[in-house]
């Protein structure tokens, strides 16, 4: 009994840092929808620079709990220029944590605000995010042949129109291995166009990323090229394990991130997509020597690293905990009061109500 009890009590550790980032979504879409009406008479640029400023308070708090509060050690490899860029976040994906990655990044670089996902459609239903997500200028890109591009380019080039500082997350939509057709397509896909097969990082598709980089290359200062490898993940047989959900990583199961940065100019990118498709899957391929290093390496001294000089960057609470406490303490203050709550309900309801009605007729 004691066992289990133990066991309860560590498998609820995500549950106050989850209660409190949904917890606070009400007071959030409460300041942010205040702040858009009051704008509403102001020029565009006054609306956009408060917008990046509360989202940069909320993200602060996210991130409070996804490196304070699990000591998670983040370590940087590669060139992270100090300056803000307007940049194109090119990475591996592998679980639901690695968008934290790029917020990680992003503040270190003070850019927390201008961050922006490409993100799967089925998303933008989520309760009141889904919809926020778009309105500070997420895309929402559905897979295959369903891929719009025509709105994708349409919100990136707005982005572009309003001058918005962009660090775009793009993790390459991936052709599925597991599909029911057998690997044998894959064998048909890769040799003709002469690919390599991968071992750690699924095939990158393309689309997305020719749309992303020729839509904004008037925009863009560079791509980083980010690698995110999570310490942890090989068992004791030497076999390679799912990287952590969401849950698993707020109970403190992951105890380093690596992530290897590349810097790539824009003259470096091909601009036809033809030879994007190459450029990409070349890029892919150095992604999977360095995993193939870090997981598989025969020395084991080489393991659980990336090659080069590396940095041990321990985020300050000074970046984190003042968001904890302002959305907390509102959100806190909100429930107080019985109008507090019945506000605070309704916007639940409501604001998911009106979510998904906005983002079912204008994605």
């Amino acid at each position: 009994m004691l066992l289990s009890l133990v066991l309860h009590t560590y498998s609820m550790r995500y549950v106050l840092p989850a209660a409190v980032m949904m917890g606070t979504a009400p007071t959030y879409m409460l300041a942010w929808g205040a702040w858009r009406l009051l704008s509403a008479v102001l020029p565009a640029r006054f609306y956009r620079e408060v917008d990046d400023r509360l989202y940069t308070i909320y993200q602060s708090m996210v991130l409070f709990f996804f490196e304070n509060y699990t000591g998670v050690q983040v370590i940087i490899y590669g060139d992270l220029p100090k300056n803000k860029e307007n940049v194109i976040y090119l990475s591996n994906h592998q679980c639901t944590v690695d968008w934290i990655i790029a917020d990680m990044l992003a503040i270190r670089q003070n850019a927390l605000g201008h961050v922006r996902y490409v993100l799967k459609d089925g998303l933008k239903w989520l309760p009141l995010y889904g919809w926020y997500f778009s309105q500070h200028g997420g895309v929402y890109v559905k897979r295959s042949a369903k891929f719009n591009e025509k709105e994708m380019r349409e919100k990136l080039r707005a982005q572009m129109k309003a001058e918005t500082p962009v660090s775009l997350y793009l993790p390459s939509h991936f052709f599925d291995f597991f599909n029911g057709k057998g690997f044998t397509v894959v064998i048909c896909y890769f040799f003709p166009l002469g690919l390599a097969i991968l071992k750690h990082v699924l095939t990158p598709r393309v689309k997305a990323t020719h749309v992303a980089i020729d839509s904004m290359k008037e925009y863009l200062d560079a791509v980083y090229d980010v690698t995110v490898a999570y310490e942890g993940t090989v068992d004791h047989k030497g076999q390679r394990k799912l990287a952590p959900s969401m849950t698993e990583f707020l109970c403190k199961e992951c105890p380093r991130v690596h992530i290897f940065i590349d810097r790539i100019d824009l003259k470096d990118i091909p601009e036809e997509q033809m030879y994007m498709r190459r450029w990409l899957h070349e890029r892919f391929e150095i992604k999977d020597k360095l995993l193939i290093e870090f997981y598989d390496a025969k020395d084991s001294k080489r393991r659980n690293k990336f090659p080069g000089k590396s940095v041990h960057s321990k985020l300050s609470l000074k970046k984190t905990l003042p968001s904890l406490l302002f959305l907390g303490g509102l959100t806190a203050s909100m429930l107080l009061t019985e109008s507090g709550r019945k506000l605070y309900v309704k916007t639940w309801i409501y604001g998911t109500l009106i979510g998904c009605l906005w983002v079912s007729i204008k994605p």
